[in-house]
C-alpha cells in the first residue's frame, strides 16, 4: 500500500518549502506529493526523494473543494494524507496515519501544534518545533494510541488521512461549497452519516506555521455567508458559529434563528481591525478556528 500526500497551495511558497522538508526527514517518506498550484506565479520546489507533481490550477479566490479534489484524483496510492500547506509534518506523523489507515478504514486527524512568529522560519529542529509549539484548546489528541471522536464538527482538514477508495465512495468533497468556509465540516458530517468512525491519533504531529490571520475571517464573508446557509439547509445546524456571531455583531449579517442574510460588506477599517498581525497573539491565532466547530443537533 503506498501514500501520497496533498498539499494545495495559493502564494504561500516559503510554507510549502517547510512542509517538503518535513516530508523529506519524515521516517516514513510519502510515494509522492501532489501540489495543487493555485498562486499568481508558478511555485518551483526543490528536488526531493520523492516524486513531486504540481498541478498547476488557475483560478481566483479560493475553491477549497476542488483544489482538494483534483488533489485526490491526480493521486495514485491507496492512502492519502491532506496537509495545509502552512503545516510541517514531524518525523512520526506519516507512519502513524499511515500504520492506522493499514488497520482502520477511518477518517483521521492529525495531532496540531501551533507556532510562534518566529518558528521554522529558516532551519529548524523538531524538538524545538514541539517544545515551542501549541496545543489545541478544544480538540483533544491522545499523547499515543488513538482516540475516537463522536463529534463530527471537530474534524479539521487541516491535516487529515483517508483511505482513497474510501474518499471516492464519499464523494470527495462537495464543490457546492464554493470558496472558503464549511466545506470541510461537511465532508465530516458526510463520512459520520456513512457510518465512518472519526479518529484522533496521537504521535501524528503536525506543526502550524504562524501567518498574517483575520478574526473573523471577514476578507471571505461572502463565501463564509452563502456556504454557512448550505450547510444548514442540508443539515439543520450551523457551522462556523463563532465567526457568524462575529459578523452579526458587527452588523456584517442577519442571523436569526434559520435566517442568514448578507447585510453588506466590509470596510478597510473593519478588515484592517481583523487582521491579526504576523507578530500578534499567537495565543488567539490559535483560537481563531473555533469558529469552524459544529455540534451535532445544536440549531
Amino acid at each position: 500500500m503506498g501514500l501520497s500526500v496533498c498539499t494545495l497551495v495559493r502564494n504561500r511558497e516559503g510554507h510549502l518549502g517547510q512542509l517538503v522538508e518535513g516530508l523529506r526527514r519524515s521516517a516514513r517518506q510519502p510515494d509522492e506529493l501532489i501540489v495543487v498550484d493555485m498562486s499568481d506565479t508558478p511555485v518551483t520546489i526543490d528536488d526531493a526523494p520523492f516524486p513531486i507533481w504540481i498541478d498547476r490550477f488557475e483560478t481566483t479566490g479560493l475553491p477549497l473543494a476542488e483544489a482538494r479534489n483534483r488533489a485526490a484524483h491526480i493521486a495514485r496510492q491507496t492512502h492519502l494524507v491532506f496537509l495545509d500547506v502552512d503545516c510541517i509534518p514531524m518525523s512520526a506523523c506519516l507512519d502513524r496515519l499511515d500504520d492506522t489507515l493499514a488497520a482502520d478504514d477511518a477518517l483521521l486527524c492529525a495531532d496540531i501544534r501551533y507556532l510562534g512568529p518566529e518558528d521554522a522560519r529558516g532551519d529548524w529542529r523538531e524538538a524545538d518545533l514541539l517544545k515551542t509549539g501549541t496545543r489545541h484548546p478544544v480538540r483533544d489528541f491522545p499523547m499515543s494510541g488513538t482516540r475516537r471522536e463522536t463529534n463530527p464538527g471537530l474534524f479539521w482538514s487541516l491535516a487529515f488521512a483517508i483511505r482513497a477508495g474510501t474518499f471516492e465512495a464519499l464523494g470527495g468533497f462537495d464543490e457546492g461549497f464554493r470558496g472558503y468556509g464549511a466545506e470541510d465540516t461537511d465532508f465530516g458530517f458526510r463520512a459520520n452519516a456513512a457510518g465512518l468512525p472519526l479518529v484522533f491519533v496521537g504521535g501524528a504531529i503536525a506543526c502550524h506555521q504562524h501567518h498574517e490571520s483575520f478574526d473573523p475571517p471577514v476578507q471571505h464573508l461572502a463565501d463564509i455567508v452563502a456556504n454557512a446557509s448550505l450547510f444548514y439547509k442540508r443539515w439543520g445546524c450551523w457551522p462556523m458559529e463563532g465567526w457568524l456571531t462575529s459578523f452579526a455583531d458587527m452588523g456584517l449579517v442577519d442571523w436569526t434563528g434559520d435566517r442568514l442574510g448578507l447585510l453588506r460588506m466590509p470596510t478597510v477599517d473593519e478588515i484592517a481591525a481583523s487582521r491579526l498581525a504576523r507578530s500578534g497573539d499567537t495565543q488567539r491565532n490559535v483560537r481563531k478556528d473555533h469558529g469552524a466547530l459544529a455540534i451535532v443537533g445544536k440549531t
